[in-house]
């Protein structure tokens, strides 16, 4: 078995590490929901509706073909946190700190970012279309899990929500099947327990049965 020297590998990782985290919660900041309402439609999205800066509220309080720039805005911001955290890793290749860790590393940040944005005063989106994006590019077979299920529920049911909460409750296990690491297992129930806790409130409301069914027209 080689030797790891602990202490020196520590002190290499926390620049690509920080890096990794600066960039993808700047990226994460860019919320979609937000930057079309409030700057193109002059009708910031958080005063309608649930009050959230996501998909579902944006289409539900404007519809449109605006919606599909939200969407386009939510996707690349991920792609771009993920592949540049790739890079970063790629370019200072320490041992540990791979590309598939860098995935999850970017991914988390970037989600922190799209739910708790700096410059829009911390009130961001749930981050499900981002956080979708982002299982899309640690690896397909994760994907298909989360947005198997997610589909599935939201078409039966018409509760977004609820495939929402299967998307983030089974991405850790997901992970742990494909991967059976556990650091990327720990990372990937932070990031579906960011995504739970920010549906708490649906969760509250299926329960109870009063969660709001989603439909293709926007509300009048």
């Amino acid at each position: 078995m080689s030797y790891v020297n602990w202490p020196a590998l520590a002190g290499a990782l926390w620049l690509p590490l920080l890096i990794t985290a600066v960039q993808a919660y700047f990226w994460g900041c860019f919320n979609g929901a937000v930057i079309v309402s409030k700057y193109i439609l002059h009708d910031d999205v958080r005063n309608h509706g649930s009050g959230n800066a996501g998909l579902t509220n944006f289409h539900r309080t404007f519809g449109g073909l605006l919606t599909f720039v939200v969407i386009l805005c939510d996707v690349l911001k991920a792609v771009a946190a993920i592949l540049i955290g790739v890079a970063i890793s790629q370019w200072f290749c320490l041992p540990f700190y791979t590309p598939v860790v860098a995935k999850y590393w970017a991914g988390l940040f970037c989600l922190l970012g799209h739910m708790f944005p700096c410059m829009f005063h911390f009130k961001g989106g749930k981050g499900i279309l981002s956080g979708g994006t982002i299982a899309l590019m640690i690896d397909w077979r994760i994907a298909l899990v989360v947005w198997g299920g997610f589909l599935i529920l939201a078409v039966l049911t018409r509760y977004v929500s609820l495939g929402s909460c299967w998307a983030a409750a089974s991405f850790p296990f997901a992970t742990w099947f494909v991967y059976q690491n556990t650091v990327l297992t720990v990372m990937a129930f932070f990031i579906g327990g960011l995504v739970l806790y920010k549906h708490r409130g649906n969760i509250k409301r299926l329960l109870t049965g009063t969660e709001s069914k989603f439909t293709l027209h926007k509300k009048k």
